[in-house]
C-alpha cells in the first residue's frame, strides 16, 4: 500500500505524459540547498563530498530520461563558507564539479544547467549560469547581470551580456536569483524570444516567476535552493504545471514547445473551427480571466504556426501591436 501511494504521489508530481508531439521535451528541476561540510578535511575533500552529494540528488531524476536538468544557484560549493573560504574553495575546485556535471549530461544524453562561482578568462570573479550539452560540452555561460549588493561587494563582477543559447529543442535563456527583480533584463529577454528560461536561484521570487513566463511567452523552469521554497515549471501563461513538494525536492514534467500565445478577441469562431479540424491534435488552454490562450500543436506533421496561419489567427503580440496602431490612428 505504501509503495503504491508513493508511486501515485511521484506520478502526480511529475506530470509525465507519454504523448508524442513534434517538439515535446522532458524537463527536470531539483531544488536542494547544498550541505554544510566539515572544513577540517580540506577543500579537496569538500569537492569530493559535493560530487557525491549531487550524484545522490541527480539519481532521483535521471531515470525519467529528461532532456533538460536544472540545478540551483551556487550548486557547486557547500553551504556555510565565508567569502574568503569560498574564494579558496573555487581555486581548489577548478573544473572538477563542472567535469562531473558534464559526465552526467553526456551519460544521460541531456542538457544540464547550474550556477557556479568562477574566475573568467580575465581573472574576474563571476556568478555564472552554465549550459552543458547532450555530449557534455559547455555550450555557453551567462554571467549574472544583477548580483546582490553583498555579492558585488564580495568581488563578484556583474555581467552585461544576455545570451540566448540554441539547443536542439529551441532557444534557452538563463536568469539567476536576484536578476528576477529587474525589468530591464526581462525586457531584453522579451525581445530575444526564448522558448525556455531557466532560473537557478537561492530565492523563489513568488508571482514574479509567472510575470517572466507570461511576458516572455516562454516556459520558465526554476530550481530553488533552501528555505523549503518549491522548484517549479511554469507554462507561457504563467501557470505552474509541475512542482516539487514538501516530500520530494524535485519535479519532472513534459512540455511541448510547439506553442503560441493568442488573444481571444476576433478569434472565438476561428479557434472553434481550428478545433473542429484538428481535434485532439491541437490543445487550446484557457487560464480564465486573462483573455489570452495557449495554443499547442500535438500534430506530428502540422505545426502550430501553420495551424494559426490557416485560420487567420494572430499571436497575442501582433494583436497588441495592431491595437497600438489603431490607437495612434484615432488620437486627437
Amino acid at each position: 500500500m505504501i509503495s503504491a501511494f508513493l508511486c501515485s504521489m511521484v506520478c502526480c508530481m511529475s506530470l509525465l505524459d507519454t504523448a508524442n508531439a513534434a517538439n515535446r521535451i522532458r524537463v527536470a528541476t531539483i531544488g536542494e540547498r547544498t550541505p554544510t561540510l566539515d572544513k577540517s578535511g580540506g577543500y579537496q575533500k569538500m569537492v569530493q563530498q559535493m560530487i557525491a552529494f549531487w550524484k545522490r540528488e541527480l539519481d532521483q531524476v535521471i531515470h525519467d530520461d529528461p532532456d533538460l536538468i536544472v540545478l540551483p544557484e551556487n550548486a557547486d560549493f557547500p553551504w556555510g563558507l565565508t567569502q574568503d573560504e569560498k574564494n579558496e574553495y573555487v581555486k581548489v575546485r577548478g573544473n572538477q564539479i563542472l567535469d562531473f556535471f558534464a559526465s552526467v549530461a553526456k551519460s544521460t544524453n541531456s542538457y544540464l544547467v547550474y550556477s557556479m562561482r568562477r574566475y573568467d578568462e580575465k581573472g574576474l570573479l563571476r556568478n555564472s549560469g552554465v549550459l552543458l550539452g547532450r555530449n557534455g560540452e559547455t555550450i555557453g555561460m551567462y554571467d549574472k547581470n544583477y548580483p546582490t549588493i553583498k555579492e558585488t561587494e564580495s568581488g563578484i563582477i556583474p555581467g552585461t551580456e544576455v545570451p540566448v543559447f540554441d539547443c536542439d529543442f529551441g532557444k534557452l535563456a538563463i536568469a539567476i536569483c536576484y536578476d528576477l527583480n529587474f525589468d530591464e533584463l526581462r525586457e531584453r529577454y522579451v525581445a530575444l524570444d526564448p522558448d525556455i528560461i531557466v532560473f537557478p536561484s537561492a530565492y523563489h521570487g513568488g508571482f514574479v516567476q509567472s510575470v517572466w513566463a507570461y511576458t516572455c511567452r516562454a516556459f520558465f523552469v526554476g530550481a530553488i535552493s533552501g528555505r523549503g521554497a518549491p522548484s517549479q515549471v511554469r507554462n507561457p501563461l504563467g501557470e505552474v504545471v509541475a512542482s516539487s513538494t514538501n516530500y520530494f525536492n524535485y519535479a519532472v514534467a513534459d512540455i511541448n514547445l510547439d506553442y503560441r500565445v493568442v488573444h481571444l478577441d476576433y478569434h472565438r469562431g476561428k479557434l472553434k473551427d481550428l478545433k473542429k479540424k484538428y481535434g485532439s491534435s491541437v490543445h487550446i488552454k484557457d487560464p480564465g480571466e486573462l483573455g489570452v490562450l495557449l495554443v499547442t500543436s500535438e500534430n506530428e506533421s502540422v505545426g502550430v504556426a501553420a495551424m494559426l496561419k490557416e485560420f487567420g489567427i494572430d499571436v497575442v503580440d501582433d494583436y497588441f501591436k495592431r491595437s497600438q496602431l489603431v490607437k495612434k490612428q484615432h488620437e486627437i
